[in-house]
């Protein structure tokens, strides 16, 4: 079995124009229907980083979750971010962004690395406070662009830290698309071993071509949580003014079912939350 994070979230965040309240929420009402065990569905970050996240709050307190097994999860880049969120009754996991690189922590959280730190020891101490869980985003996991040190060593090293000051939920974000298949192995063969008890999953950039290809490296690496968005719309908006997209879930699953693989989605309400998604962002992309 495979478990698919659906991340709207992800897919909105760079696009420009502003998607109407109403309508995210709609679209993430369809998503709540679909059997995700998590929807990365917002973000509580300044509205002059990322403006198309502005109305989070508010679209959170339209959700109705009564129908749903489905939990929320929202991306914070401070403790001020996590305060906001953990206040939140219908949030259950904070995300937070916490980069390899040097360059692109500063860029992405206006911090570094070790101050990053700082904050995931205090982010993890309102989630506690909060009955929150914190889901820990190693950003830049399969290399960047910036010059910066990289290696799956010291990829392993920063994920074994985490898990010892308390993170037992990380993502290894390839966060420009620059992984293939065997970084992709051979990240998760690394790191795998040198984990406790943390859950590892794989937050994917890549082009809809290439989805099967990566999941399988991810999955016979060990990975069965995956992170997608309906489409493969999206990308980071702080890493590059071209961005490249999420694993699309459509392609994730064809992958999943050809290798008879079970999801729980439900496929009657998948596909209509497919649909929505070709409307939504054919409207405003």
């Amino acid at each position: 079995m495979i478990h698919i994070t659906e991340c709207p979230r992800d897919a909105m965040q760079g696009i420009h124009t502003f998607i109407p309240t109403a309508e995210k929420v709609a679209y993430l009402q369809q998503l709540l229907q679909c059997g995700f065990p998590i929807l990365d569905a917002g973000s509580f970050v300044s509205p002059k980083a990322i403006p198309q996240m502005a109305d989070t709050a508010a679209v959170f307190d339209q959700l109705d979750l009564s129908s749903t097994s489905t939990k929320l999860l929202a991306i914070i880049a401070n403790q001020r971010g996590a305060q906001e969120a953990a206040a939140v009754e219908k949030v259950s996991f904070l995300g937070f962004p916490f980069s390899v690189s040097e360059t692109f922590q500063q860029r992405n959280t206006n911090a570094s690395i070790e101050e990053s730190l700082l904050r995931v020891d205090e982010i993890l101490e309102i989630c506690h406070k909060q009955n929150k869980e914190l889901m820990v985003y190693l950003s830049m996991a399969f290399g960047n662009p910036y010059g910066d040190a990289w290696s799956p060593e010291l990829v392993a090293h920063w994920a074994s830290t985490l898990e010892a000051h308390g993170v037992q939920h990380l993502s290894l974000a390839d966060t420009t698309g620059v992984s293939n298949p065997d970084s992709i192995r051979a990240l998760f063969e690394t790191i795998l071993p040198v984990l406790k008890s943390a859950r590892l999953s794989a937050h994917l950039h890549t082009l809809p071509s290439e989805v099967a290809l990566k999941a399988e490296a991810a999955y016979t690496a060990g990975c069965h949580h995956f992170d997608a968005a309906l489409k493969g719309f999206g990308g980071c908006p702080m890493a590059s003014d071209t961005l490249t997209g999420n694993m699309a879930t459509e392609e994730l699953l064809r992958w999943a079912d050809s290798k008879g693989l079970q999801t729980d989605i439900n496929t009657s309400s998948f596909q209509k939350a497919e649909a929505m998604a070709t409307s939504l962002f054919n409207r405003y992309q």
